[in-house]
This record gives structure tokens, sequence and C-alpha cells, in this order.
């Protein structure tokens, strides 16, 4: 019986053995014992990528939506949110000093040493640049009222050779333009009033903010945590809590010291290039460059304009090459070193952010678009990291 079993199965059959000729495989018999299967439901005959795609699509639409919701609410607070982003600014730059000072004098008093010192150097640093700005008046205006006549024979000269009666009549539809719409050029004026009681509104609002920001800004973040979050969430919305600040302040932080430099490097140039107004066109720089990407050019192109009607277009075309040379320093150098410690992301998404963020909520929402978007990553980053 074992001999007719080996032959059976055959030379290197081991696959076969103890097989009965004329038989079917098991696998046969289990397959045609398998109910036939019926029609292939509309959902699985779309091609994989479809379908990936369209799971991805709909949840980036509701993730538009929840943003879009965000932002309008936002805004129907805009006061109110302008102010605690300007609190948690202040926050991020003087919590540190805070903490110097802590070691030294009780809190209470390091927050109101930190807070009153910061205004009085601001109001002085305002206060120079009034002088200066008072004390060059005369001769400012002279240099202006040259600096036209320049610009009006540069203009006379080829490409442009605008005649000197084309010129006149530009001049004479400005003067009318101003007359016919003096009316609505004081309304507009009497409504910037309310604007300024708005703005010293919110700065007031924001200094009130700052100081329990700064003195116990973890215990409020703490009450919060405790008292209006469920036990099982609160691990990830304190891990998500503290990536955000992170985040922020290192951004805020990173942001001050590349302005600082953009500005002292401003400065040099312009007094170099002996360019009216110098001071407070640094000043102008160093606010303009906590917009990215955008304001230091719009700064510097003031700039040029300013240089071109006190020192003629020589030296407008030299500020003009500084345009070039600041956005490539803060481009390719400054922003790779300062901020590689916060959170990094890619030149066109910091581009996208500003611009979508200056059609929501127009020059506030270019300067907050960056930040909040650096937040956002860096709590998704959070999240998705395995806790310790």
């Amino acid at each position: 019986m074992g001999d007719a079993r080996r032959r059976v199965s055959g030379p290197g059959g081991g696959g076969r053995r103890g097989r009965v000729p004329g038989s079917r495989p098991a696998y046969t018999l289990r397959r045609a014992a398998a109910p036939h299967p019926g029609p292939v439901p509309a959902a699985e005959r779309v091609v994989p990528w479809l379908r990936v795609g369209a799971a991805y699509a709909w949840r980036l639409i509701l993730i538009g939506i929840v943003v879009y919701g965000v932002f309008s609410v936002l805004g129907s607070f805009q006061l109110i949110a302008v102010a605690l982003f300007l609190a948690l600014v202040v926050t991020t730059v003087l919590r540190p000093l805070t903490d110097l000072l802590d070691s030294v004098l009780p809190r209470p008093l390091s927050v109101a040493v930190a807070l009153v010192g910061s205004l009085l150097f601001l109001l002085a640093l305002l206060a120079l640049v009034g002088n200066a700005v008072a004390g060059e008046s005369a001769r400012l205006a002279g240099e202006f009222r040259g600096g036209v006549h320049r610009i009006e024979e540069w203009l006379q000269r080829p490409p442009f050779r605008l005649s000197p009666s084309r010129l006149t009549e530009l001049e004479n539809q400005v003067t009318h333009y101003l007359s016919a719409h003096r009316a609505s050029l004081l309304s507009r004026a009497v409504s910037g009033l309310s604007r300024v009681v708005e703005v010293v509104t919110g700065v007031a609002l924001a200094l009130f903010s700052s100081v329990f920001f700064i003195h116990s800004g973890e215990r409020l973040w703490g009450w919060i945590r405790d008292n209006l979050l469920p036990s099982g969430a609160r691990p990830a919305w304190d891990r998500a809590g503290r990536a955000a600040w992170r985040a922020f302040a290192g951004y805020t932080r990173g942001i001050i010291i590349v302005a600082a430099t953009n500005a002292v490097l401003v400065g040099i140039a312009l007094l170099v290039l002996r360019v009216p107004l110098a001071l407070p066109l640094t000043l102008l720089e160093f606010f303009a460059a906590f917009v990215p990407l955008v304001g230091s050019p719009v700064a510097l192109g003031v700039a040029t304009v300013v240089a071109l009607a006190g020192r003629g277009p020589i030296t407008a075309l030299a500020v003009l090459a500084l345009i070039v040379v600041i956005g490539q320093l803060e481009g390719h150098v400054l922003h790779p070193l300062v901020m590689s410690w916060a959170v990094r992301l890619h030149p066109l998404v910091v581009a996208v952010s500003v611009i979508a963020g200056s059609i929501i909520a127009g020059v506030i929402g270019a300067v907050v678009a960056v930040p909040l978007v650096s937040v956002v990553w860096a709590v998704l980053r959070a999240l998705r990291a395995v806790p310790p």
C-alpha cells in the first residue's frame, strides 16, 4: 500500500501526496461551494485615486467652512480680537523680562516695571521722531519743492516725454479733484476720528489684558483646562495649547528680531545716502516688516519716493536697489536663521496666507495670517505626534 501511494504521488510530488487520481483539488471545491458574487456597487467601480480625492475634497470643504465661520465671528468682534492679539504679542515680548525681574522683585511689581518701562521707551522713541520731523520741516519743504521740479524735468525727458502743458493739465486735474471732493474728504477725516477712538480703546484693552497674561497666564490656562474641558480631552488640549504658545511666542520674537535687523540696515543706508526723514522711514520699515514678504518692500517704496523728491533719481535708484538687497537678505538669511527655532513655513504658504488675510481683514488680516497659520500647523503636529 505504501508503494502504491508513492507511485501515485510521483517524483517530487510532495504536494500531491495521498490524492486519488481523478479527484478535484480542495480549492476548486471551496470555490464551487462559495456563493456567486452579486453586482459590484457603483462606489467600488470608481478608480481608487478618485475615491481618495473625493474623500479629501469634502473634508477640505468642511474645514474651509469652519475657518470662514471663525473669521466671520472674529470679524464681528474685531476690536476685541485685535486687542487680545496685541496682548499676546506684548506678553511674548515682556514675559522674559518680567521673569528676570521676578528674581529680585515681587511679581506684581515686576509686571508694572516691565510695562511702564516699555511704554516710556516707546513714547521717547516717538518723541524723538517728532522732534526730527519738526526740526527739518523748513528744510524739507524747500527740498520737496525742488524735488517736484526735478521730477517734472525728469518726466519731460525720454522715455516719458511729457510736455509741460500735459503736466500742468495733470496738476489742474488733481487740484480740481481735491476741490470737488472736499466734503467727502472731510467726512472721511471725521470718520477717521472715530477710528482713532477705537484704536485707543483697543490699546487700553490690550494693555489691561497683557497685565493678567504676564502675571498669571499659566494659571489662566490651567483654570480653562480643568474647568471647561472633559477629563479625557485635557491631555490632548494641554499638549496642543502649549505647542500653540511655543509657536506663537517663537514666531513673534523671531519677527521682531528680523524687523529690527531690517530697520537698522535700512537706517544706516538712508543716513549714508542722506535721504530726508531717515529716522521716521527707519521706524516705518520696522513696523512694516511685521507683514512678511510685503511690508518691507512697501516701506522702502515710500523711502524711494522721498529720496526721489529730496535727493534726485540717482539716490532713488540706490534706495530701489536696497529693496532687492533687503528682500534677499530677509528671505534667504534672516528667516532661515532666526525663525528656525519657531514653526518654519514654506515661502509659498507665507505668501498665500498674507494675501488671504489681507482679502479677509485688510492690513490686520495680513499681520495676523502668518502667526495664525504657524499656530495651526504647530497644533496639528502636536496632536499627530505620539504623546510621551
